[in-house]
């Protein structure tokens, strides 16, 4: 038989599906805009899990088959499990994504004042084309710690009677000479991405005080938060898009938001296990990852050791006993998908794809069998025998599907965690949703790609 990979929207689809896809979309909008940094994502993600009646397995000396429990790491690493019937030693199923998202830092010591005005240096996080990011509101989010040892939780830009910040581009009437001749990578520089914020003085009377607009600003930081401005050192600081998840085009097919690399996956992994009802054959294991978009280092990316910790833990308390081969067993018994989102060919930009294997919106989740840049370079290249696997699941239950690369073979490419989770012998394939506009500060998906990505999850679970 030919393959055929056609629109989800068929006739039968729109008659007895539209509203549930639809509905299901709306719970997704919601947490984009309350998750928009990793922190606040796992936060979400922590409430709903104890809603739904998960424990926190560090909590637990032990854990049973059916048994619902969860893992933090360092508030950016969220770990849900549903324990299966079968022995741990079997293998688990794994669906990891990342829910960070590119956006922007500030600096240690990002406060200062120029031209009466009041600005913060930033260090952009992630692969952004920078010239998004100018001109458009932006809302700070983040923690700090006061030097008291105080946590302090900051949110500023998404409330309607909030200010927001922006970073100011250069008029078009004088941008001809200073910017015209830049790549553009370089129409705004690194070290451009400035965040306005106040133009008002102090009026404090102080012959020390020579920056007034920039004490001004500190004044308002200390007034309502404590913070003085060594604070800034201790504090993670992230300036991302102040606008909220929309449904885009006049048939509301669509939703735009920031965000949705990688979070789109984080949120149907989650809700596809957080619905999980019956005790599943294999455990089942949704993992929330930090770092992916820098490489996937430090202590809550994948390339930690964070992977071992939490399943051998798992091991120790369902099993009553511990050792290493019991955890290398484990691992290269498991599955895993890695779920991150692949480019959606656009019509105004078809040169970059290759179209007969490039993704489609509203075609359905991408199965992707290997990522990485030229010669396959970074890569986690599934088997056959797994791609099958996954093949026959997704036709099994008639979910909509279709295989898609990153573009063409010397256009570019990019990477995802599936070779941190291969290196442990998992046997692992990326199958995510395809997006418009990845990386960018309002990214496209469909609704329905989105419900059949939240399917598709739910399936591997009970696989």
């Amino acid at each position: 038989m030919i393959y055929k990979n056609n629109n989800g929207w068929t006739k039968e689809m729109v008659e007895n599906n539209k509203e549930t896809i639809f509905k299901f979309a709306e719970g997704y909008k919601n947490i984009l805009d309350l998750g928009k940094t990793e922190r606040e994502f796992v936060n979400q993600g922590i409430k709903l899990a104890e809603y739904k009646g998960f424990k926190n397995a560090e909590t637990l000396e032990k854990i049973n088959p059916g048994d619902k429990v969860y893992y933090v790491n360092r508030g950016k690493n969220l770990v849900l499990v549903v324990v299966g019937k079968d022995d741990i030693l079997s293998g688990a199923n794994y669906v990891v994504s990342h829910v960070d998202s590119p956006r922007i830092d500030l600096k240690g010591n990002p406060l200062y004042e120029d031209l009466e005005l009041a600005y913060m240096k930033t260090h952009y996080y992630g692969g952004i084309k920078k010239y998004q990011w100018a001109s458009i509101p932006l809302s700070l989010h983040g923690v700090v710690m006061l030097a008291s040892g105080e946590k302090k939780e900051i949110i500023i830009g998404e409330d309607d009677t909030d200010p927001v910040f922006t970073i100011p581009d250069l008029l078009p009437h004088l941008a001809g000479k200073y910017q015209g001749d830049r790549k553009t990578a370089e129409v705004i520089k690194g070290e451009e991405l400035q965040i306005l914020v106040g133009s008002i003085p102090t009026y404090v009377e102080n012959e020390d005080i020579k920056e007034n607009i920039k004490y001004a600003i500190l004044e308002k930081l200390n007034n309502a938060y404590g913070m003085i401005e060594e604070d800034f050192i201790s504090a993670e600081f992230q300036m991302v898009p102040a606008f909220k998840a929309k449904d885009i085009g006049l048939d509301r097919s669509m939703i735009g938001a920031y965000g949705q690399d990688d979070r789109i996956c984080g949120y149907t992994s989650m809700k596809a296990i957080l619905d999980i009802e019956e005790t599943p054959n294999r455990t089942a294991i949704c993992f929330l990852a930090d770092k992916e978009e820098t490489g996937s280092n430090g202590s809550t990316g994948l390339q930690s050791n964070y992977l071992e910790y939490f399943t051998g833990d798992l091991i120790s308390k369902i099993k009553g006993d511990y050792c290493e081969m019991y955890l290398k067993k484990c691992l290269w018994n498991s599955k895993a998908m890695s779920s991150d989102v692949n480019a959606a060919m656009d019509p105004i930009f078809k040169a970059v794809h290759e179209e007969q294997n490039a993704a489609k919106l509203n075609h359905g989740i991408v199965v992707t069998k290997y990522t990485g840049a030229r010669g396959k370079a970074g890569t986690n290249d599934a088997d056959a025998e797994y791609v099958w696997e996954i093949r026959n699941l997704l036709n099994t239950n008639n979910i909509k599907w279709q295989i898609g690369e990153l573009g063409k073979v010397d256009e570019g490419g990019g990477g995802t965690v599936a070779m941190f989770l291969a290196q442990y012998g998992i046997r692992t394939i990326d199958v995510g949703p395809a997006l418009l506009a990845m990386h960018a500060p309002f990214e496209v998906s469909s609704k329905l790609d989105v419900y059949e990505t939240y399917r598709a999850y739910q399936a591997f679970f009970h696989m």
